[in-house]
Parts: structure tokens; sequence; C-alpha cells
């Protein structure tokens, strides 16, 4: 096999695929973005085995050190490659990214050895000769060794997000929730998104544009807790702010019997949100495990206003 040719035989949608299994169960997505909110982006083209950077071309030691060591720190790291086939000869890239509020920023960096990025500093990438980038970032993920519905999914709507936008378009490694395919990243806003599909591509890609929340598709923000996410979420549908930097969060307690209350800082004011955490019976949530199985719910039930600050709120039994 051409280590560059990354596209075997492509899958059928059949009705034992897990995305479409969760989509007809109508599985909720929100809560499940990943936890890092720190990335190192490395370009590795050609065939990915089930373990990502680890399990490539890439040489395995220094993948296993570099996820060790950076994995210390919480950063994660994520193998790209371009759409289609990456033309022989092209100087592989790196990037750094943290999507923490007020931290936000991408850099871009290149290699030549593998063992450089084993020098690479994520605190300081201008260090390391990086170049800061302010444009958005699309990572997709057509991971089809972790699982199928990664590649059908995810490799078209890689295709469609890269003829709107050339060059800021990355297919990934796994980013977790293969059930939600296409599953699609946005950086540096830290936004993870689900159920993605090719021809809303040039809406979607104006939204992250213009630093805008699609709440529809909307996975959770990476790097905080599921109950995070989920009250974020609530808050900016609740409250009809649509910009990602229209919300902070304040604090996120571990649930108790269920239930978790986070705080968040919005334009009107600190607002809390009650998050009720249900376990969710399904079966197949993988094209791998077809056996019966669960997984933790996270639903928004109130949001209210901080006493002392102000704030318009729309209340939501439960």
């Amino acid at each position: 096999m051409n280590p560059r040719d990354h596209h075997p035989p492509r899958p059928r949608e059949t009705p034992d695929r897990c995305a479409l299994r969760s989509q007809l169960r109508d599985d909720p997505m929100i809560g499940t973005a990943f936890p890092a909110a720190r990335l190192l982006l490395v370009e590795q083209p050609g065939p990915w085995g089930r373990q990502g950077l680890a399990d490539s071309h890439f040489d395995r030691s220094v993948a296993a050190q570099l996820q060790a060591r950076l994995g210390r720190s919480g950063v994660r790291v994520q193998a790209i490659r371009r759409p289609g086939r990456t033309p022989v000869g092209t100087v592989r890239r790196w990037a750094v990214v943290d999507t923490r509020d007020e931290h936000e920023s991408l850099w871009w960096g290149s290699y030549v050895h593998d063992a450089e990025l084993l020098e690479l500093d994520p605190d300081d990438p201008a260090g390391a000769g990086g170049v800061a980038d302010d444009d958005p970032v699309y990572l997709v993920c057509a991971h089809s060794r972790h699982d199928a519905c990664c590649a059908l999914r995810g490799r078209p709507v890689a295709a469609a997000f890269e003829a709107l936008r050339p060059g800021r378009v990355w297919e990934s490694s796994h980013l977790g929730g293969d059930r939600f395919a296409a599953n699609v990243l946005v950086l540096p806003l830290g936004l993870q998104y689900g159920r993605v599909l090719p021809f809303a591509a040039a809406e979607f890609v104006a939204a992250a544009e213009a630093g805008e929340v699609i709440g529809a598709l909307l996975r959770g923000r990476i790097g905080l807790p599921p109950a995070g996410q989920t009250a974020l979420a609530h808050a900016h549908e609740e409250l009809a702010l649509r910009r990602r930097r229209d919300l902070q969060v304040i604090h996120v307690p571990a649930p108790v019997d269920g239930v978790a209350v986070v705080r968040l800082r919005s334009p009107r004011g600190d607002v809390d949100v009650t998050v009720r955490v249900e376990v969710v019976e399904a079966t197949g949530l993988t094209c791998s495990n077809p056996r019966p199985s669960s997984f933790a719910g996270y639903r928004p039930v109130a949001i209210d206003p901080v006493p002392g600050r102000p704030a318009e709120l729309v209340e939501r039994d439960s």
C-alpha cells in the first residue's frame, strides 16, 4: 500500500452502524466533548491503525514518549492529515492549541524528524519556531480503523469543508463519540460538534468564523466536565447568547445524587444551571461492540439568576 493512499474501500451505511443506531435512538450529544483543553496536532500522512499516531508510520517509541509526557500536563496528542492524498515531499506540520478562556491560541510549526517533537514545549511554541494563527481550523474525525462510521461520514464532510476553506481542514484521529459521526472540532474555539452533514458545510463555516455556537449540533466545549458543557449549551439557548465568548464557567461541582449546579458568568449577570445526570441504556455504542451497554446522559433542568446579579432568564421544569 502507498503510505499516502489512506482511503481504503469505503464502507457502506447499514443498520448495524453505530452512528445510524445512535441517530435513530436520538442519543443526546451534549456533554460528550473530551476533557483536554490543550492539544498538540501532529501531521502524519498515510494510514493510521486503531491507536492513531502510535499505530502509523510515525516512530512508535517517539509517539509513546510524546503522549506520556504531554498527557501529564493535560495536553492531548492528535494525529492529523490533509483531506485526500498528501503530495510526496510535503513537510509535515505541528500545531499547539489552547482553548481555555482568555488563553485561546493556535501556533503552527513544522518538523522533519519525528524525534524533534520531543523537544517541543507546548508552553512556548514560539521558541520552537511556531507562528501564531488567528483563523479557525477544522478537525474532522476520519479514523476508519477506530470506527467505520468515522470514515463513512467524516470523509465527505472533510471534503466539503476543504472545498470552502482549502488548507484550513484536517482529517483527525479519534475525537471520541464515534456514534455521533461526523465529528468536527473547531479550533481554537474548542467547540466539538456531532452529526455534521456535508451539505451544511457553508452554514457551519459561516457560524464558526463568526464565533457562534451551533446549538443543534453541539457536543460540548472541550476541556470542561460534562455538566459544565451541558450548562453552557443550555445557557446559550435560554439566554439567546450565540457567541462562544458570551459565557464563562465559574464553577462545576461534582454531581451529588445525580445533580450538579453549575455557575456561569454572562453579560446579564451570574447564573446557576441545574444539570441532572442519568444512566441511559443502549445497544451498540460502537460498530465493534454491538452488545447492550449504557452511557451517562446530561440534561439541563433549570437556570436561575444568582442573587444580587439579575439576569433575564427562562426556567425549564424537570
